[in-house]
């Protein structure tokens, strides 16, 4: 696979430019867009969680087969790479057919993240 080109970066740094996203808690990186939000109704390791399309600017830790509310899943967790702090799981496989829907997304953990809107506010232009 080639190396990202400068071409290629400028184009990360544009698509979150400007829209509400979701970064660690503990070192401010970027880690996804709000807009791939699926639910809120999920629970973590240490509380409430979210439910994910994609994440950026993590990693992965090994696959292990867990217990969890739903059922046994097969996950790996997620860890932010500019700190290394755990934020939540990847799923890979649900055991139980019900839970099929979250395979290949990400659940990640409320308390680690912090919302950013990226509001501006009006500078008064037109008064």
């Amino acid at each position: 696979m080639a190396s990202p080109s400068a071409d290629t970066k400028t184009q990360v740094i544009q698509t979150y430019a400007g829209h509400p996203i979701y970064s660690c808690s503990k070192c401010s990186c970027v880690i996804a867009l709000q807009d791939e939000l699926i639910s809120k109704a999920f629970s973590g390791r240490d509380g409430r969680g979210y439910l994910i399309y994609s994440a950026t600017n993590v990693k992965l830790g090994r696959k292990e087969e867990r217990a969890l509310l739903t059922g046994t899943h097969t996950v790996q967790d997620v860890f932010c790479v500019g700190c290394n702090d755990r934020l939540g799981w990847f799923y890979h496989k649900a055991a139980d057919f019900s839970q099929k829907y979250k395979e290949g997304k990400y659940l990640l953990e409320r308390e680690k993240l912090i919302k950013e809107n990226q509001w501006s506010l009006d500078d008064g232009e037109d008064q």
